[in-house]
């Protein structure tokens, strides 16, 4: 996707409705725009971090005044779930109590902050024990699709589970043996059901990428939702989306290193 079509798009995803709102106009893929808003509320939710924890004293008055957590949620233009929970933790409840009340409402005795706890549950996508189901289950999905991908093309490889305890850090698929894909030799291959700008890839190099090239060689990170044409990235890594599943794959030279040629000293 072009960076300026990306921005517009990001723009515009300011709330939930606007995803739909923007699939109707636009045509573009639901699950897509869920992705991109997605992202963009988590990484506004961090930035605001900071201004709701400094004025937690003030919202918990609003709250003993009488207000709602949704409503004051709103009002500070927040993640209602987290302004539950920050809100909780100023007056004196613990983590544990407040998550077992969002998983379990139907367990609180008070009626009133029953009906506050499902309406906060129901109205945020992201934090929520449900829309966190939406984003590991959209994760899977996407391992999902790279492992029948790998097994159609007869393609040996272990994942994390399988690497488990042996090295410090695992890709989701570590080929048995390296092939060439687009013209690349590929060691090892990392899904991501997300959509790749430069906020996304450059967390996922620092905390993944960069130390999966040092320990096998090179690879591919797959943005399954697509990825800015412009991102530069560094030698070693390459960026595919959904279009991997139609590239030929090549058989590599013998004398090309096989991850399990790698020296011990990267091991675990």
């Amino acid at each position: 996707m072009k960076l300026e079509d990306y921005k517009r798009i990001y723009d515009e995803l300011e709330t939930e409705s606007d995803v739909d709102r923007l699939a109707a106009q636009s045509g573009l893929d639901r699950e897509l725009l869920n992705v991109i808003y997605t992202q963009r509320t988590v990484r506004k939710t961090m930035k605001r971090h900071h201004i709701i924890k400094r004025n937690l004293p003030r919202m918990l008055r609003e709250w003993k005044s009488g207000k709602s957590i949704l409503s004051i949620a709103q009002k500070w233009d927040f993640s209602p779930i987290l302004t539950g929970l920050m809100l909780f933790q100023q007056n004196g409840y613990s983590k544990k109590q407040y998550w077992s009340y969002v998983r379990e409402p139907e367990t609180i005795a008070d009626q009133k902050l029953k009906k506050e706890i499902l309406d906060i549950v129901k109205e945020d996508s992201i934090y929520s024990p449900w829309g966190n189901d939406i984003q590991v289950k959209r994760g899977q999905w996407g391992e999902e699709m790279l492992q029948n991908w790998l097994t159609e093309n007869e393609l040996g490889y272990r994942t994390e589970n399988d690497l488990r305890g042996k090295f410090s850090k695992t890709p989701d698929c570590l080929l048995n043996e390296p092939v060439k894909i687009n013209g690349r030799i590929v060691n090892w291959i990392e899904s991501k059901a997300s959509f790749g700008d430069k906020i996304e890839f450059n967390k996922n190099f620092k905390g993944q990428l960069s130390k999966y090239v040092e320990m096998f060689g090179n690879g591919i990170v797959v943005y399954w939702f697509g990825f800015i044409d412009s991102l530069e990235y560094p030698p070693g890594i390459e960026i595919m989306d959904r279009n991997i599943c139609s590239l030929p794959i090549e058989k590599c030279p013998d004398d090309v290193i096989c991850p399990e040629e790698i020296p011990n000293n990267v091991r675990v």
